[in-house]
Formats: structure tokens, sequence, C-alpha cells
């Protein structure tokens, strides 16, 4: 009957025999809900550490990535332009070579004119030579 008077009053016996403003049930639901916060809490510290760790990784992973990426870009766009450079010298080749054909046409020409006035000499100092 003390102790219905007692809870009716607010106070408990624990199982030491003190006495307590809770209700001893309501105590150690306290005390294990505090510990499993606290569990939870620490796990939650680990996890954040973990993801803390993971990007960071990827943050390293993406400046890899991006410092290969730049580098693939450049060496296209130098690929690229030593194509360029290839058909500008391709070009340039073509056009000497078209222009050393002209001269030979023209150095053939030249000779054949000059073989032609040989004979027209050669012919008339046979003449020459006959007439004496």
């Amino acid at each position: 009957m003390a102790d219905e008077a007692l809870g009716k009053a607010g106070l408990h016996f624990d199982e030491l025999n003190k006495i307590r403003v809770l209700d001893p049930e309501v105590s150690t639901t306290t005390t294990e809900l505090k510990e499993e916060c606290k569990d939870f809490v620490d796990k939650i510290a680990e996890f954040q550490k973990i993801v803390g760790s993971f990007i960071e990784m990827v943050d390293r992973l993406a400046k890899e990535v991006e410092k290969e990426k730049m580098k693939a870009i450049g060496n296209r766009n130098q690929l690229k332009s030593m194509a360029k450079q290839r058909e500008a010298q391709e070009q340039q080749l073509q056009a000497l070579i078209s222009e050393k054909k002209t001269q030979l046409e023209r150095y053939r020409v030249q000779y054949e004119a000059l073989l032609k006035d040989e004979a027209e000499q050669q012919e008339f100092v046979e003449q020459f030579i006959l007439q004496k």
C-alpha cells in the first residue's frame, strides 16, 4: 500500500531500494535508449568519416579524369594540326612538282630548238664546204 501511495505521488523504489522520481522501467528504458542513441551517433560519425574519405577519393579521381581529358583534347588538337600541316605541305610539293614539270617541258622545247639549230648549222657548214 505504501508503494501505491508513493507511486501516485510519482516516487518509486529501484532495485537497490532507493527512492526515485522516475519509474524503474522508464529509467531502464531511458538508459537503454541513451546507449542506443550513443551507438547510433557513433555509427553516424563513422559513416560520415567513410563518406568524407569516399568524397575525397572521388574528387581526386575527378581531377585525374579532367587532367587526362585535357591531355586527350590537346593530343587530338595536335593531331588535327599535324594533318593540316601535312595537307599544306602536300599542296606545296604538288605546286613544286607542277612548276618543275613546266620547267622540264620548257627545257625540252628549248633543247629540241637547239638540236634543230645545230642540224641547220651543220647542214650549212657541209654545204659551205662542198661549195669550196
